[in-house]
């Protein structure tokens, strides 16, 4: 048992406690000091273990190798000057995943709008601007008594209220001797990026999904979003070290969850910090790559292709005294925790600096129960006031999120001249954007492996039906080893050779939506092969509003592989399925596709020109757009690192060479039709009958096959 955690259990016997958080305390000092012995990873639970995931097991195969090789690596590190190399390799990739920090060195425009005089302490309601009116919203809890303090920035985690989450941590390290400020990140509090004036609150739900929003503008323009929440850390540093009543030589960080990931980052990024403390966060993606996903700005894009994990953050920062913490039963589990915990503590050996890490394991789910709070106090008491003083937790009054306002009206988007971090990514946008040709488009398109090279797939039929006019197979074969996808082939019992179809499944249907096996079925009563292809997907945690399944995106793009594009070659791997048929007419192959899904399609056409013609229909027209307002549907679906900063969806169409492109309705990316002048086709309304929707479609489908 290391010296804090016996430490802190001696303090629990001398002070006394109840039986049974006296038992919790025990069990808890006990787990943080035995070795957890992990069974293998095959063999660990995740939450998608109830529903076979086969894209999920795959990625994770490859996040799994990633990780391999990157312990190969740290396992050869034994000195402190290959240690130091190693820490300028792992900085300079992880300022080259986030787009670097922002360069601004102006003024804070710090402003005190209110005080709360409490028992003790006071809080006061502070708003500084990080980047020119980029406003930032904090409380600062301080002693009421002159002089000058250790200070401790708090982060929040993922409450829509923000920076109230931490306040009674925060209250009692001002009673304890320290200024702490927690601030509200973008998205939560009184930072709200789609607030609506009618509903009074914002569209988007909960804050990570504003977070998840910007994540994918971010990855568009070739940055991690990240970059702007650890620049608010950074300039909420840079305002309560400069505070009079502070000592900036002293200073510490902590934070749960989103607030762990912030902690982690800023007391990587920032040697001003003397002091560590992330909960419920640090986690190897040993396990995490399979299980929570952390949202857009708690996770780096390419991570994992970069040679990274979790545990760099923390070595990359040492000899610098860091206590990681987790909760026993947390989805950011103590397992993942530890093995972030074991190879740091390595790491910190051999800095002769050990004893500078830690690992503390709380009672209950995610969150910061009694003891981990008190095990924060006590690791800052020990090293920002040199052990003097008492660790443990007393009663404070706790203020309502109103009460705890700073600004006027409660939004900071009401201040004079306030911008949203869309207008950020935007102004990265227009500085970066650097327009390239269509052959160079041609060559990106060749690097992200969207083409189909070598033979057509061997073809399993799993289920077959004969109607009519038309048979129906349900096959399944291989796009890229370990990748089986599957779909619905529409056969005429015709026997002549004939033109085919592809159409890329979406089971979306309404009266006036008519579903793609509808279609498909439609087009095979006039005589053309189709197959309604289902593209790889991963269920993951189910779509949220708006957001869609970003999850099965982010760990694409994690382990270096983008999904947008890998659906694209899944549309050609099925285009080689029925260019292999003796019934289909090789020169003779259409494909259409709704939506977002429009998108993969013209990444295929744009790359194949077997594809002879395409049907894009209520699918983005462009992708510059998605960069202008806060929120967009499906965007991750639609994401490929930096490459609007090149081309856009017109540069496809150009890449398709003149081949006859049919779009009708296209849409903005809230899913609205856009008018966009007389090459597109829209669909009218008369009355409430659907049979004028079924009139337009089949206008349509004989224009596409004609």
């Amino acid at each position: 048992m290391n010296s804090f955690r016996g430490s802190l259990f001696r303090d629990f016997a001398r002070h006394g406690c109840d039986s049974v958080m006296r038992s919790k305390v025990i069990s808890i000092l006990l787990l943080c000091a035995t070795p957890l012995n992990l069974p293998p990873l095959s063999a660990q639970g995740t939450k998608q273990d109830a529903k076979p995931d086969p894209l999920l097991h795959w990625m994770d195969a490859i996040a799994q190798q990633e990780l391999q090789q990157r312990e190969k690596v740290i396992a050869e590190i034994h000195t402190v000057a290959e240690a130091e190399q190693r820490k300028k390799v792992v900085r300079a990739r992880i300022m080259e995943i986030l787009g670097g920090l922002p360069v601004y060195n102006g003024p804070l425009n710090a402003r005190i709008t209110g005080k709360i005089q409490a028992d003790g302490y006071t809080i006061e309601k502070v708003v500084f601007e990080s980047l020119p009116h980029f406003y930032v919203t904090a409380n600062v809890y301080r002693p009421n008594q002159p002089g000058r303090y250790p200070a401790v920035l708090f982060q929040s985690g993922h409450t829509s209220e923000g920076k109230p989450e931490p306040q009674r941590a925060a209250a009692n390290l001002a009673l304890k001797g320290f200024v702490v400020l927690c601030f509200d990140p973008i998205g939560q509090g009184e930072r709200l990026q789609t607030y609506d004036p009618q509903l009074k609150g914002r569209v988007e739900g909960c804050c990570t999904n504003e977070h998840i929003q910007a994540g994918a503008q971010s990855i568009m323009v070739g940055e991690s979003v990240a970059r702007y929440f650890i620049w608010d850390a950074k300039r909420a540093l840079d305002y309560l070290l400069s505070r009079p009543d502070v000592d900036a030589s002293r200073a510490g960080a902590a934070g749960c969850s989103g607030g762990g990931a912030l902690t982690t980052f800023i007391g990587t990024l920032d040697p001003r910090l003397k002091v560590v403390i992330p909960a419920c966060f640090p986690n190897s993606y040993r396990l995490l790559f399979a299980g929570p996903d952390p949202d857009s700005e708690m996770s780096f894009p390419q991570f994992l292709a970069h040679g990274l994990d979790t545990a760099d953050f923390v070595e990359l920062s040492a000899p610098t005294p860091w206590l990681i913490q987790a909760t026993e039963h947390d989805y950011f589990s103590p397992a993942g925790a530890k093995l972030v915990y074991d190879e740091a503590r390595r790491w910190f050996t051999i800095f002769g600096a050990e004893d500078n890490v830690h690992f503390f394991v709380g009672s209950g789910p995610h969150g910061t129960p009694l003891e981990s709070r008190e095990a924060v106090n006590e690791w800052l008491i020990r090293w920002l006031k040199d052990g003097n003083g008492d660790f443990h937790e007393q009663p404070v009054k706790l203020y309502s999120n109103l009460e705890l306002l700073v600004t006027a009206s409660g939004r900071v988007e009401d201040e004079s001249g306030s911008r949203k971090i869309y207008q950020l990514i935007l102004d990265d946008f227009h500085a970066k954007r650097r327009p390239d040709t269509i052959p160079e488009l041609q060559a990106e398109l060749r690097r992200l492996k969207i083409p189909s090279e070598g033979p057509a797939p061997e073809v399993k039929v799993l289920d077959e039906s004969n109607g009519a006019s038309v048979r129906r197979q349900q096959i399944q074969f291989e796009s890229e080893p370990g990748i089986t996808i599957g779909g619905k082939l529409y056969i005429p019992l015709s026997p002549e050779r004939k033109p085919a179809v592809l159409l890329v499944a979406d089971k979306t249907s309404s009266d006036w939506i008519v579903a793609t096996s509808a279609l498909a079925d439609r087009m095979a009563r006039k005589g053309r092969v189709v197959l309604e292809l289902e593209v790889r997907d991963s269920p993951g945690e189910g779509s949220r509003p708006y957001i869609g399944n970003w999850l099965t995106n982010a760990r694409a793009d994690s382990i270096g592989r983008n999904l947008p594009a890998m659906r694209a070659h899944d549309i050609l791997r099925g285009i080689d399925v029925l260019a292999a048929r003796s019934d289909v007419d090789p020169a003779s192959i259409r494909a259409a596709a709704r939506s977002i899904k429009g998108f993969w399609l013209l990444l295929a056409a744009a790359t194949d020109a077997r594809i002879s013609k395409v049907w894009l229909d209520r699918s983005p027209y462009n992708l510059r757009s998605a960069l202008e307002n806060s929120m967009n549907t499906d965007l991750f679906d639609a994401v490929i690192p930096g490459f609007v900063l090149h081309w856009d969806i017109e540069d496809l169409t150009k890449a398709m060479g003149g081949r006859p492109l049919l779009w009708t309705d296209p849409t903005n990316w809230m899913g609205r039709p856009v008018f966009l002048g007389p090459s597109f086709k829209y669909r009218y309304v008369l009355g409430d009958t659907t049979d004028l929707y079924d009139e337009q479609d089949n206008a349509y489908i004989e224009d596409f096959l004609r």
